[in-house]
């Protein structure tokens, strides 16, 4: 799955503002439904890492100039539910780039 945020800020006010949020990233999920960590190994790239119904997805935001990219590796028993997960990190991923 890969989402593009667009974005009209610096990549220094995206990274902060990223950070500042990361740990609202659970909150994407329903209550109890997800454990998710983050982790930055490049300033322009933070991994995640969420575990949903005993099963690994992991992947990665990455900020570009003008926008921010987030993919994540879906299992196959997630496949079905693409497009409404897409629609939602969509949604919810605009919230790490609020002030």
């Amino acid at each position: 799955m890969r989402v593009v945020l667009p974005h009209d800020l610096t990549k220094e006010e995206v990274r902060a503002r990223m950070r500042k949020h990361s740990d609202e990233i659970g909150g994407f999920f329903p209550p109890g439904l997800a454990k998710v960590t983050t982790d930055w190994p490049h300033e322009d790239r933070m991994s995640i890492t969420a575990v949903v119904m005993g099963q690994m997805i992991p992947g990665g935001v990455e900020v570009r100039e003008s926008d921010v990219v987030i993919e994540m590796d879906l299992p196959l028993l997630f496949g079905v539910m693409k497009g409404p997960l897409e629609a939602a990190v969509r949604k919810e991923g605009g919230r790490l780039l609020a002030p």
